[in-house]
Formats: C-alpha cells, structure tokens, sequence
C-alpha cells in the first residue's frame, strides 16, 4: 500500500476494519532524544516522541493544522482575558489513574517553572483556576489571540505522580542533575514508556486506559526506536527492513530508496527556517584573533558574513533541491509572512569584503562556529560550506561540530560566538518566533533562544505591541514591519526554509505533516 494522506477523525475510525492485526512499528532518525521530561527541552526530537505518550489539552489537526480537541473537548471566551476549557471526562493516565482538572492545571503551572523551557508557550497564562473537577479557566492580563495554538505543545503530565516522584520541577537541561520525570514518563497518549537506554534504543507499548481507543486508527503493539548517527547506517537498515522507517534520510540516498520497490519517499515544505545566530552580547569573542571587541556588534560585519554566504550553491549542492531560500525568520506557512519581509541581501563576496574592510577588519578575523551534527538536513555538511564561503573574504570561522544531546545546551549557555539553529512555529504564528529569538531575553519566554543576546529597544517595542494587538490587520502590519526591521539590522542571519523528505516501508501509513512531527493517532502498519 502506498504512503498517504489520511483523511481525518470520524471518518478513518469507521472506515477502521475491527479486526485489524497490530504491528510492531520500528523506526530512527540520527539523534536520540535528550529527555523524557516534558517541560525541560523545547525542540522537536523530544517533542515528537513525546507527543506518543503525553496528550495536550488541543491538538492540531494534521491535515488543515486547525486545533481541535484532546484532553480539552471545548473551548470559549468568557471574556477577552478568560478562556474556559471544557475537560474530557473518563480519561486515565497509564497508571490507571483518572486526568482531571488538577492535573490540567499543575501542568500549565509547571510549564511556566524556571527551569522550563516551555515558558514561551505560557505567554497569556497569567492564572489557572480550577473551575471544578473537569473545567478550568486561563486567566490573562491582555488578549492573547494565538493561546489556543499555544496549547498544542503544553503535554499534560500527572500531578499526583510528579509529586510522588519529587518531579514537581522540570529538569533544568543546562545542568546534569536528574529528576524522575527525566528518565519515566506518565501520561494519558496512545503509547507508554517501555524501555529508554539513551542513545541506544526507546521502546513504547500501547497504554491500555488511552482514551483514543476506537475513536482513531493506531495499530501498533510496539514502537521501537533507535537512533542511528550514520547517514549510510540507517539507509542500510531501512533497504534491508530491520526499520520501517527514517524521518531523516539522507539525501544522496533518496533516489536509491524511490527505486526500491517496497518503500516510498514522501516529501513536503517544513515550517522551520534555518539561520546562524552570532553572539552580539560579549565585549570580546572567546577564541577570536580580534581583543579587547567584538566584531559581531558591528552591523557592517553581520551583513558581511551574510553577503558571503552563496545559499543558492548550499540549496543545489548541499541540500540537493531540498530547500526555499529565505531572507526571513518564518516560514510562508507562518502567519504574518509576507513577501515585503521575506528578501535576501544578494550574494556578493566583493561587497562582503568593502564592508569588512569598512568595519576595520580588510583581512578578515578569527571566530568559533558551531554546528549541530545530525539535527538538520546535512547541518555538518551546511556548516562546512559556510566555512569555506566566509573563508573567500578572510573570515577564518572555527568550526566545532557536536552531537545532539550535547549541541543544545551548549548554545543554550551562550557558549558559541556563531552558531547553527532550526527554527519551528508550532503556533502557526510569527509571535512566537519574534518574541523567542529576536526581542531581548527576559521573563515569560522573552529571547529564551536569543542565543545571540540581541537587543534593540524599538525591535521589543514593536514585539510587545504584536502581543497585545488583538486586530488581524493591524497585528500583521505590525509583524511586518517588526521583520522588515529585522532584516535591516541583521539580528540573524536567515538561511533557509527545510523541504523535508521521509521515507519507510510501503506497509506503514503515516500522515507527512509541515511540524515533521509523527501523528501517533493515525499511525498505522498493514
């Protein structure tokens, strides 16, 4: 059977044969995730396995990315800073135990913890009441007209458990302590935690209380994932079925696998952008030839370093095709984009050069470079073309590839000068983006991945009044011209929108989704 988009809901569990034999679903990507705890990591490796086992109170629907209802069955203003979410009754947690409105709401508190990572998605939770035991309200001080969206990504985890397991906080992903929740997970998903051996192999069993049960059509009796660094590793495993599936393959063997007779490639456009983030904040880069300053500070430099870089040679060449060129930091799923923001300064190496010299630097100067190995599409290789680009107009960048696990919280210390980073909108909203990497770090999720340290006063004025603009027109008047000024003071520098490519077994049905997110509910193997 062919890969296909499956229709949704109702409509694929009544055309569900009851007598369907489950399967064992087998499946790898090149980096194992970093932690089972929900609220520590915000990035996609961790939050597509966890999406398996954690419910969130709206879930999107992968076919028109509108939210609909998961835990929550309904959802309303009672006024423009009240919203009031309806619970699903008889749901239960892996354990046995029942989901109520305490759970619902210890969970969106610890989201907005300290040590979360999460706090971006709790903009507009100012409070949580308990209503009673199936209701709860979020209260807020202004409008928020993207919270819905937002609750798509805050999983629920269960009160009672984290406090009997002295899990009340989540793990803090800068340090080595461990908390339970770090290692074991509770939840009320489709799957629970079997078995997790990092870096080696995660097994997930159907949880038997999952409220989904008959209502969407996931087969499965076992998913067992193994992360597997090596690009010609995991095509071999895939070619001789010991997988069924890669969410990552390599792009030199897709044309391989669409010859094979038994898998299929699917393909689509990603909602993350890919961009270099530079180190604006220190007064001297470590390991720089350059004392005593900062070259990244000066505007000339950061257009330079931008002008350097051919991205239609990384689009042919690296990323075979697999990739829109973008002079933004959203992508045009995202609301708020528009092609008036979304413009590239052209390549041109001599102009890069004029400008270095300009800024003091007409041999160019020393920087650290790091990059992710095995996150993005061909990321080393991506990173290695840059390298030999900014080398043409003398900038010697120090490239520093590290692993997954590794990579995040490093940069997450601010330990790079210049830096690789991939960038999804699980809001659908440009907000997210803007608040999250370019306004100033602050509280409530304000710059928790400007890892550049950017600042501009103008820039964070323009964001806040994205957040409280509650007109359609006017917020994206807003939002464009926050981008606008975005790509003139180079606070990053964009790359690329990924086009990404899966591929697996033609027994496996499975929807490709923009978030390259597995929708567990709907995953099937024939």
């Amino acid at each position: 059977m062919r890969f296909k988009t499956l229709l949704l809901a109702a409509a694929l569990a009544t055309a569900l044969p009851l007598t369907v034999q489950a399967k064992t679903f087998r499946w790898s990507r090149s980096v194992d995730i970093s932690t089972w705890d929900i609220h520590t990591q915000n990035v996609g490796v961790n939050n597509t396995m966890h999406g398996a086992v954690y419910d969130t109170l709206v879930e999107y629907n992968s076919k028109t990315f509108k939210p609909e209802p998961s835990l929550a069955t309904e959802w309303k203003l009672i006024k423009p800073t009240q919203l009031r979410l309806t619970l699903r009754r008889g749901v239960k947690f892996s354990d046995g135990s029942e989901f109520t409105a305490d759970d619902a709401k210890f969970s969106l508190e610890r989201a907005k913890s300290k040590s979360s990572n999460f706090a971006v998605y709790t903009q507009g939770i100012d409070r949580v009441e308990k209503v009673d035991a199936y209701t709860i309200d979020i209260h807020s001080e202004l409008p928020n007209p993207v919270l819905v969206n937002q609750l798509t990504e805050l999983r629920i985890m269960s009160k009672a458990w984290a406090e009997k397991n002295k899990s009340v906080e989540p793990k803090d992903i800068k340090t080595k302590d461990e908390t339970f929740a770090h290692r074991n997970a509770l939840g009320t998903g489709p799957y629970q935690l079997k078995q997790w051996t990092p870096d080696q192999r995660v097994v997930l069993e159907p949880n038997p209380h999952w409220w989904g049960k008959g209502k969407y059509p996931t087969n499965l009796t076992e998913i067992v994932y193994t992360p597997i660094k090596a690009d010609a590793t995991r095509t071999a495993a895939l070619l001789s079925g010991e997988i069924d599936f890669v969410i990552d393959p390599s792009l030199q063997d897709l044309a391989r696998i669409k010859q094979t007779p038994n898998l299929q490639v699917l393909e689509g456009p990603e909602y993350r952008t890919i961009f270099l983030g530079l180190d604006q904040f220190r007064e001297e880069l470590p390991g720089s030839d350059v004392k005593g300053k900062n070259p990244l500070k000066d505007l000339r430099v950061r257009k330079a370093l931008y002008q350097a870089i051919d991205i239609q040679s990384i689009q042919r060449v690296v990323l075979r095709g697999l990739a829109q060129p973008t002079g933004t930091l959203i992508a045009n799923q995202v609301n708020g984009w528009t092609k008036k923001a979304d413009v590239r300064y052209p390549y041109d190496p001599k102009a890069a050069q004029k400008l270095l010299a300009d800024a003091g630097y007409p041999n160019g100067f020393e920087v650290d470079f790091a990059c992710s190995a095995g996150r993005y599409i061909n990321d080393e290789q991506l990173c290695q073309a840059i390298t030999s680009h900014w080398a043409k107009v003398g900038v010697k960048a120090k490239l520093r590839s590290l692993p997954f696990a590794t990579y995040f919280p490093m940069i997450q210390r601010n330990e790079a000068s210049i830096y690789l980073l991939g960038w999804g909108v699980p809001t659908f909203d440009a907000f997210y983006s803007l608040q999250s990497l370019v306004r100033s770090p602050g509280a409530g999720g304000d710059g928790n991945f400007n890892l550049g340290r950017f600042s501009d006063p103008q820039m964070d004025a323009l964001i806040e009044r994205v957040k409280k603009e509650t007109d359609a027109p006017t917020r994206n008047a807003l939002i464009e011209q926050a981008l606008i000024k975005e790509h003139e003071l180079v606070s990053h520098i964009p790359l690329y929108n990924q086009v990404i490519p899966w591929a697996g077994s033609k027994k496996v049905e499975i929807i490709h989704r923009a978030d390259n997110r597995i929708d567990w509910r709907y995953l099937k193997v024939n």
